[in-house]
């Protein structure tokens, strides 16, 4: 046989094309690929615990219809119905239209279906090819052997990030006068080296607008917009980044950005989502963290072992015990107190290393790291710390009540406290004694015609007092305490065999990873560890933790990083685009006392931050040649417009509208503690409305607050170091159909019509709260033509008269809230 138009030669060649060809369309049964580490990082963060919460209970150690989901094997050898998951086919995954509950005789969990999210989740998961790196115990030979990891110690050190911190010399540049700054002189001296030249200066109006957002999360008023244009001083940008950084509302912006990375929520992440009034403490710790500047190394040691810190006096002592919310709001897993402990142990880890390190610590957990010079035996060298840690129980479905959280109050305190509840509860229970007994004793008397009316009498005594004993039981007062951690029984622990609790390996001393100096918790030291942990953090020998933060602090004042991927600093992440001003500021981070107001200031006195976002055409073509040179700014000629985030927009809606309440959120009104059931196919959801800033509104782990979601808020069950915007139809149509933006809407709509009885000076007041700057001649033009039409079709509608004006200035105002100038900033 001939293969027309191939010579001879190339027969061979073609048939083993084509048995190629055919072991990769065949690949899911034949040879699947290895898994990259971000695939596996998604089965890790998203898969696994869908599993565990949902799957588990009949497909895990049990066998329904014969399948089994605990494993790899288990699902590629599929149930009753056949193969389960097709890699990177959703239609013939039988999983997927299990879920999705679209086919009547088979939906999966039989009683609640999953989220949105979570189907959203496995279909992403099967569609790139389902990795999974589980291993069944029957099919495995219980080898201890020790895998290769992709780096070793030695080619780890020698990466960038490993290096140890060192503050280089400030550039020499040839525009001696453009800097105002050190800063400057390391972002001019690359753009003369690209051949680029920056833009002007941005006007003081919008600089403005861009600090006071960039601090507070607000927009400037009028009156500070007047006072600023009216101070010609050269000290006066200087004087308003000082003023702005002693706003409280600069802990609420700030304090944002960390929650994002800690994964902060209000809620525990079980299957039922158990919710925990007591989160908050810790979300208002961070806030007051960031108002007072407490200092980053001082910041991050409170949080990992602030209990075990020295105190001043009780205030401080609480207030540091509190701060361990940081590692108590970590997401929990299953149904039951201590089933999967070890998740959340591995999510604490996951996010120290994440958030704090740059690092994807968790990637070692079931084998050495493949990427990163990071071993097994680093990563359960941490993990002993944790396990040797009490961690608060918040409730879930098997064991409804709270247990091991930590009190506020001292034992005196609190006797105080119950002591009236515990006179009127004992006096029930002798109420209830006493009417036991003489329910008793009726029922011993001779029979009579009387005997049932008088026992019955009784009984329906006893009944009343012991209701009246339950509901005093409800009604005790709640002790001050802190969702937080405290010291456990302290061990070393034993490696995970494939990351498996159940197959342990050899002892690993608690010690921290040998690329950030290998230190070992000393023999004699008492306790989990977390103390040293956290002064090892915090070393300034540590090349990773003071360059993390600055590039997070630089990152959210330029809407990108210097290291674009800020929670990996790894092999696998992006390098750095000004690796000497990294650590340039890593090292006067250091120098200012670990001040995160000293680098707001270092930053945004810098002409690099002042620069103009507007890149028109010029003569001379400058711009065009620095677009040429330098598409995507990542030499900083110029600045990126961005917009704002959720919080913003929506703390901006309700600043126009006059509804802003700047009191600080405190306790959610979750419903009673006595009341709470939720199961895994019936768990808590709640969305309470608030007027306060959106830092306050209450977030739930499982599912996300809807206004947050539309406009991509902080994920609550993962570390979000960026927030990807997207730009979709439901943006758009929120503020034309959303209550809360009608609603204020109308209430900006009376602000403008109570601020003057002329028509052009009320768009011009619209104008300054919406967009901080006075309507253009053709604007005014514009929204008087708007008006008049507006109120003409309300005529042909028969509104009533008296609501024509209001309805007019409610459709301005939303227009006004709806353009881009208001939810973007230059």
């Amino acid at each position: 046989m001939r293969l027309s138009g191939y010579p001879r030669c190339n027969y061979l060649r073609v048939a083993f094309l084509l048995i190629g060809m055919a072991t990769i369309f065949d690949s899911h049964v034949v040879c699947a690929a290895e898994p990259d580490a971000a695939a596996l990082e998604f089965f890790e963060k998203k898969i696994r615990p869908i599993f565990v919460a949902h799957c588990s209970e009949c497909h895990g150690k049990k066998k329904h219809g014969g399948l089994l989901l605990d494993s790899r094997e288990g699902w590629m050898t599929g149930g009753d119905s056949g193969t389960t998951i097709i890699p990177g086919d959703l239609e013939k995954s039988i999983l997927i239209r299990a879920v999705r509950w679209t086919d009547k005789d088979l939906r999966m969990p039989p009683k609640q279906k999953l989220s949105d999210t979570e189907i959203a989740d496995l279909e992403t998961w099967v569609k790139a090819g389902a990795a999974d790196p589980r291993t069944s115990l029957e099919k495995t030979n219980g080898s201890t052997a020790k895998p290769r990891y992709g780096v070793s110690l030695e080619e780890g050190r020698k990466f960038w990030s490993y290096q140890p911190v060192q503050e280089p010399a400030v550039p020499q540049v040839k525009g001696t006068a453009w800097p105002r700054n050190t800063v400057d002189h390391f972002i001019l001296q690359r753009m003369e080296s690209a051949g680029v030249v920056p833009v002007t200066t941005a006007d003081p109006r919008t600089l403005l607008r861009r600090v006071t957002f960039d601090l507070t999360g607000l927009p400037p008023t009028p009156a500070e917009m007047d006072a600023f244009l009216a101070d010609k001083s050269p000290q006066a940008f200087e004087r308003v980044v000082d003023r702005l950084l002693e706003s409280p509302r600069n802990g609420e912006r700030w304090g944002r950005h960390w929650l994002d990375v800690v994964r902060y929520a209000d809620t525990c992440g079980n299957a039922s989502d158990y919710p925990v009034p007591q989160a908050h403490r810790y979300r208002d710790w961070v806030i007051r963290a960031f108002n007072r500047d407490l200092s980053y190394q001082q910041f991050l040691r409170e949080q990992i072992a602030g209990d075990l810190l020295p105190s001043d006096n009780d205030a401080q002592r609480y207030d540091r015990i509190t701060a361990t919310g940081y590692l108590a709001i970590a997401r929990r897993f299953g149904g039951s107190r201590t089933g999967e402990h070890h998740l959340t142990l591995e999510d604490t880890i996951d996010n120290i290393g994440r958030a704090i390190l740059g690092s994807s610590l968790s990637c070692a957990r079931c084998h050495d790291h493949k990427f990163d010079p990071i071993t097994m035996s680093d990563y359960y060298g941490i993990y002993g710390i944790f396990e040797s840690t009490r961690y608060p129980f918040p409730g879930a479905e098997a064991d409804k009540k709270q247990a091991d959280f930590v009190s506020l109050m001292s034992p005196a305190e609190i006797d105080e406290l119950l002591a009236p509840h515990r006179a009127k509860m004992a006096a029930l229970d002798a109420e209830v004694k006493t009417l036991e007994a003489a329910e008793a004793e009726t029922k011993k008397t001779p029979e009579s015609p009387e005997k049932k009316a008088i026992v019955d009498a009784a009984t329906k005594s006893l009944n009343e007092a012991r209701q009246r004993h339950k509901a005093a039981a409800n009604e005790a007062p709640l002790v001050t305490n802190a969702y937080a951690v405290a010291e456990g029984t302290a061990a070393n622990t034993k490696m995970q065999l494939r990351g498996d609790p159940k197959r342990l390996g050899n002892e690993v001393p608690r010690h921290f990873p040998a690329i950030l100096g290998g230190q070992e918790l000393p023999k004699e030291a008492n306790g989990s560890g977390r103390l040293q942990l956290a002064e090892w953090i915090v070393d300034p020998q540590n090349s990773l933790t003071a360059r993390v933060m600055v590039n997070r602090i630089w990152q959210y004042h330029f809407g990108r990083g210097i290291v674009e991927t800020p929670n990996d600093f790894g092999l696998r992440g992006q390098l750095p685009t000004h690796p000497e001003l990294l650590d340039y500021l890593a090292s006067q981070f250091a120098k200012r006392g670990w001040s995160v107001k000293s680098m707001h200031r270092l930053i945004l006195l810098s002409q690099t931050w002042q620069l103009s976002s507007a890149t028109p055409a010029d003569p001379a073509g400058v711009n065009a040649k620095n677009r040429d040179l330098d598409p995507n700014n990542d030499l900083y000629w110029h600045f990126n417009r961005s917009r704002l985030d959720a919080e913003s927009i929506r703390d901006s809606l309700l600043f126009v509208g006059g509804e802003l309440d700047e009191t600080p959120g405190g306790v959610h009104p979750f419903p009673l503690q006595h009341t709470w059931g939720w199961t895994q196919h019936n768990p808590f959801v709640a969305n309470y409305e608030s007027r306060r800033r959106s830092i306050y509104l209450m977030q739930q782990r499982l599912k996300k607050n809807p206004y947050l979601a539309l406009f991509d808020g902080a994920d609550p069950s993962s570390s979000t170091g960026v927030r990807l915007p997207s730009t979709t139809p439901l943006q758009a149509l929120f503020a034309m159909n959303d209550p809360l933006a009608h609603g204020q809407s109308s209430k900006f709509a009376q602000r403008i019509l109570a601020s003057s009885s002329e028509d052009q000076l009320r768009i011009n007041a619209a104008y300054q709260l919406a967009f901080s700057r006075p309507a253009l001649p053709e604007e005014q033009q514009e929204c008087l033509e708007f008006l008049t039409r507006y109120r003409t079709r309300l005529v042909d509608l028969k509104s009533p008269a008296d609501q024509t004006e209001i309805k007019a200035w409610s459709a301005l105002a939303r227009s006004l809230m709806g353009a881009n100038e208001f939810i973007y900033v230059d």
